[in-house]
């Protein structure tokens, strides 16, 4: 393993010692990792995390899954209990791992901007480039994945949220539409894709394309620091809340997180089906999960037992068989994952309250296993 991996070691478990397992149905992952192995026979592997885990590891499971129809969720389950063996992922600070949420907006919107609709979604600058160890002027810290390339074929530090609000994009054609709050089209960027409903009845959607490159910071944890909303109240619900009691501090708020995202347009085939995200397969809600991709590798089955998380389960513990899907800048570490609740409003509602301790275990296919035994 590499020094990503050095602070969290793999526990071989038992299924039978899986807390959740024998009251999960985990029927619904077949045809997700169906597509799965589509793209990564058809179009590229994912890349490897750190963990050491490839996608070739991970193909004796999608093929077994590719003919396999579930009777029973007693069958899904046996399904994995017979291709892959349990991994409890344990930090070596001691802490438990962490869950968040996430959701795909309904945003509505205008094509054409006016008094109403004034705050636009971006498509990727043309001088948005991506950074690597090549490129990378030695000023930019090594986190930044993306810069700018300047007419004098130098590279530098693309311009961060506050300046793109103050119009630096402006006049170059990139605006994909126009929504009616500013607070709306930053907790887009935060979830990373949404649908749009345009004034004429058509439903569009927009998914994750790029970004500014600097870091993530949270406007939570800086209200929290600030003492306007106390610790065990914070939210996205109570964010949102503290925004509009506060118009005169909303630029102050939202430009203290200088990471800007891009956007690009997607098709809507079935309005049934969720975002296409970082895996590129469509979400499956409540089995698609969010994970550092430094550490884990995209297709790969989580189960996530969090036992103070129960709204999402009608009271009862969380504990899911989920895949992993996505990514995002704010989920860093090997037990620290996002879970995706679905689209609208109620996923919202439902994804926004979710901060709670869970155990991470990862279900590795048979072959590969024994490298962690």
């Amino acid at each position: 393993m590499s020094d990503h991996a050095s602070d969290f070691v793999l526990q071989a478990i038992s299924f039978d010692t899986l807390e959740g397992w024998k009251d999960d149905d985990p029927s619904g992952l077949f045809e997700v990792m169906r597509c799965c192995r589509r793209q990564i026979t058809e179009v590229k592997p994912y890349r490897a995390g750190s963990l050491g885990l490839s996608s070739e590891d991970l193909l004796p499971l999608l093929i077994a899954a590719e003919d396999f129809t579930p009777s029973s969720p007693a069958s899904a389950r046996r399904f994995f209990e017979t291709h892959c063996r349990p991994f409890l992922i344990r930090r070596k600070d001691g802490n438990p791992g962490f869950v968040t949420a996430f959701y795909e907006p309904e945003i509505d919107v205008s094509d054409q901007p006016d008094d109403v609709f004034r705050f636009p979604f971006y498509r990727r600058p043309d001088d948005l480039i991506d950074l690597d160890d090549g490129n990378r002027p030695a000023e930019l810290d090594e986190a930044y994945a993306f810069g700018r390339r300047h007419d004098d074929g130098g590279i530098g530090a693309y311009p961060d949220r506050r300046a793109i609000d103050q119009g630096f994009l402006e006049g170059r054609g990139l605006e994909i539409a126009w929504a009616k709050s500013k607070v709306d089209v930053f907790f887009v960027h935060v979830q990373g894709a949404a649908r749009l409903r345009y004034r004429n009845g058509r439903i569009g959607r927009i998914t994750y394309a790029a970004k500014a490159g600097h870091p993530f910071s949270a406007i939570g944890k800086l209200l929290i620091e600030c003492g306007e909303i106390d610790r065990a109240e914070i939210s996205m619900q109570s964010i949102r809340a503290w925004l509009a009691y506060n118009p005169e501090r909303v630029d102050e708020v939202l430009w203290h997180n200088r990471s800007y995202i891009f956007f690009r347009e997607a098709a809507v085939a079935d309005l049934e089906a969720g975002p296409i995200a970082a895996a590129k397969v469509p979400l499956l809600a409540g089995r698609s999960l969010a994970v550092d991709r430094l550490i884990h590798t995209f297709g790969f089955p989580f189960f996530i037992r969090a036992e103070s998380l129960t709204h999402l389960d009608h009271g009862r513990a969380f504990g899911r068989l989920m895949l992993a899907l996505d990514t995002g800048s704010a989920i860093v570490g090997p037990a620290r994952g996002d879970i995706f609740t679905g689209s609208g409003d109620t996923a919202g509602e439902r994804a926004g309250t979710v901060r709670n301790d869970a155990d991470f275990a990862i279900l590795i296919p048979n072959a590969a296993a024994g490298r962690f035994d």
